[in-house]
């Protein structure tokens, strides 16, 4: 397997979309990344040249596109910010609800978790 960025991209698929294994690149931004570092997008990972996988590193660096630790860090400090705030998204982030404006009644159980009834105290 090819390692960029100390992730593993899959051998057996095309280039366009094995980068997408990397976190913080999508196809839109990997298709944006592999036409700029000249690469064929139809070719397998597997068939890629050690200079190849260099300048896609390289294209990657240059346009300053976070991926892995950095866009990790920077989406939880954002987090960090709202719920320090105290404003009302970070209030539902710390709440564990739906963040953006959905209803709770029914529904939101992916934000949420099990559904837990409560019994009738007699």
């Amino acid at each position: 397997m090819a390692r960029i960025f100390g992730t593993e991209i899959p051998n057996e698929k095309r280039i366009e979309a094995s980068l997408p294994y990397i976190y913080g690149v999508g196809r839109t931004t990997a298709k944006k990344i592999l036409e700029q570092a000249g690469v064929d997008p139809d070719i397998r990972t597997g068939q890629l040249s050690e200079e190849q996988l260099v300048k896609i590193a390289s294209v990657i660096t240059s346009e300053s596109i976070l991926i892995e630790g950095d866009l990790r860090r920077e989406k939880q400090a954002a987090l960090k910010r709202l719920t320090s705030i105290n404003c009302h998204r970070g209030q539902r982030h710390k709440r564990g609800l739906p963040v953006r404006g959905q209803r709770t009644k029914t529904n939101a159980r992916t934000r949420k978790g099990k559904k837990r009834t409560m019994g009738v105290a007699k």
